[in-house]
């Protein structure tokens, strides 16, 4: 793809999952790409097995050592380290803490810290993973479906901010995929995200088809838009619907 053929490109959580598929899909298309995961050993792994370079560390403080390592600039950041973080609104300080840092913050730090370049240069690309929850919401889990929808947010606000300027957002949406953060998720993730769950190399696949229809919202799961249709168009059935699943979940715990 001629769009980040070249690119020097930075990947957070892309120690697997999701995030190496990232890594590898640009990686694979031409570009350069910064490998940041918080495990260290993992870093390197995947990094190693795409020519790219391994930047390991907390995602909320990656973003200078990896611009220095890709020479100084970065086309194309892609916030995508997350924590699932379950539990409801009685979850400790520190869950929703955590939540708040990694899966918004970690976000907004990245975007101080590139964003005077990028309007400079008349042009960057900023890339969320942001998950369905964001959307729509998660039983089970509070702080996570808060903070994605804070992370949705920001990205739809850099959106209307700056595309005049040259700035290129995507927020990935999917449901269930078939990672470490799904096994994670327990029995919320068993009986509401597994039995449709795909691959990461899927969600790959939906962000360059995105990328290359210039679409704000990567929905890997396309019945997502539907969900999000009918909660629009009426909260209180849709509340209802999800209302039936939690009593679901909570009879099967």
């Amino acid at each position: 793809m001629s769009t980040v053929q070249g690119a020097n490109v930075v990947v957070t959580g892309a120690g697997g999952g999701i995030g190496a598929a990232l890594a590898r899909r640009f990686a694979a298309e031409g570009a350069r790409v910064a490998v940041n995961d918080i495990d260290p050993g993992r870093t390197r792994a995947v990094a190693e097995e795409i020519g790219g370079l391994a930047v390991p560390g907390d995602a909320s403080a990656v973003v200078e050592e990896a611009r220095e390592a890709l020479g100084g600039t970065v086309d194309v950041y892609c916030a995508n380290a997350g924590l699932a973080s379950p539990g409801d609104a009685l979850a400790p300080e520190e869950v929703w803490a955590a939540a708040w840092d990694v899966n918004v913050m970690a976000h907004v730090r990245a975007v101080r810290t590139l964003l005077p370049d990028w309007l400079e240069r008349g042009g960057g690309r900023f890339v969320s993973t942001v998950s369905a929850a964001g959307l729509l919401t998660m039983v089970g889990a509070a702080p996570y479906s808060v903070t994605k929808h804070g992370a949705l947010a920001f990205a739809e606000w850099l959106s209307l901010t700056y595309r005049h300027r040259g700035l290129k957002v995507h927020a990935i949406c999917p449901q269930g995929v078939r990672t470490d953060m799904l096994a994670a998720a327990g029995s919320a993730g068993e009986l509401v995200l597994a039995p449709d769950a795909i691959e990461p190399e899927d969600v790959a696949d939906a962000l360059f088809e995105g990328i290359e229809a210039d679409r704000f919202l990567i929905l890997p799961h396309p019945e997502v838009a539907g969900f999000h249709q009918a909660r629009a168009g009426d909260p209180d059935r849709w509340l209802g619907t999800m209302n039936r699943i939690q009593q679901k979940w909570e009879a099967a715990r």
